[in-house]
């Protein structure tokens, strides 16, 4: 059975927080459902249309926005450089200029991919349109045509996974294994400030010490995706529950904002931590040089 309420239905019943899905007390399932199966595992869920629908609504937002880019911008050209601008200053410092142009790009999607996703869970109508069937004379959802793509766990750690590939690809074109290598288990003392024996002490504590940030690494995917997943997925189940209250909407455009930030930021840290340590050595070179000439 398809139910689908009118325009006037869906803000009725997101003003008076009498939505039907909360008030039946059956929450919100944390699983994507199935809008076309195929059988052996495939499927296409209603998390990922929504993230294909967002993905080309983006797409085609910045395209309108900008139009045809010129040397004296257009209102929508300022805009979206005024964005890019912000998130260059924000980003670059962390980053590092070596690994920065070739990282920028993916870093401004993730934000504002995530961004959008995080918030078509505050839209009317999402979770609360879609297939079921009557039970006891209620209408009970069971397959809801629009979810967010970031409360689908199976998504957020699509997302990590992107973020994790990249900073492996980056970290090795701009840092190289030996670079790498001595990040994680290098000493990082100063041979010259300190007693030998302590030194050899410390390149075993600091191997040690390697060993743990190895496994840290490899638990960056789980990390990024459960705490994007998480905070998005308890948000829309803390409206559901509460009928769309304005406070918690206000709440929750926070949440979202704050969440594609993180996740961003910290993508970001994790090709710093390891791509910005020559940045000042080359600087410090480059002055050195200009002295002796």
């Amino acid at each position: 059975m398809l139910r689908v309420p009118t325009l006037a239905t869906l803000t009725a019943l997101f003003f008076s927080g009498s939505i039907a899905f909360a008030g039946e007390g059956a929450g919100v399932s944390p699983k994507a459902s199935k809008l076309i199966d195929f059988g052996n595992g495939w499927a296409i869920t209603n998390s990922m249309v929504t993230g294909w629908a967002v993905s080309i609504a983006i797409i085609l937002f910045v395209m309108w926005l900008i139009g045809k880019p010129s040397v004296l911008p257009s209102k929508g050209q300022a805009v979206v450089e005024s964005l890019i601008s912000g998130l260059k200053d924000l980003l670059e410092p962390i980053v590092g200029r070596k690994a920065f142009p070739f990282a920028f790009p993916l870093l401004v999607t993730f934000f504002l991919f995530i961004l959008l996703q995080n918030w078509t869970g505050l839209l009317p109508g999402v979770g609360t349109v879609g297939m079921g069937h009557d039970v006891d004379g209620k209408f009970h959802m069971t397959a809801p045509f629009v979810r967010p793509f970031t409360a689908d766990f199976n998504s957020t750690i699509a997302l990590a996974i992107v973020s994790f590939g990249a900073w492996l690809i980056i970290i090795f074109k701009f840092a190289g294994p030996k670079i790498i290598l001595h990040d994680i288990f290098g000493n990082k003392a100063d041979k010259r400030e300190i007693p030998a024996a302590l030194y050899y002490v410390l390149s075993g504590v600091f191997l040690i010490v390697g060993l743990i940030e190895i496994v840290s690494i490899f638990i960056r995917p789980f990390t990024l995706s459960v705490r994007l997943f998480g905070n998005v997925f308890g948000g829309e189940s803390l409206l559901h529950g509460t009928g769309f209250l304005f406070v918690f909407y206000f709440l929750e455009l926070l949440v979202g904002l704050i969440q594609a930030l993180v996740f961003t930021l910290l993508s970001s840290v994790y090709i710093g931590l390891i791509c910005n340590h020559g940045d000042d050595h080359d600087h410090a070179e480059g002055h050195a040089t200009d002295a002796r000439h």
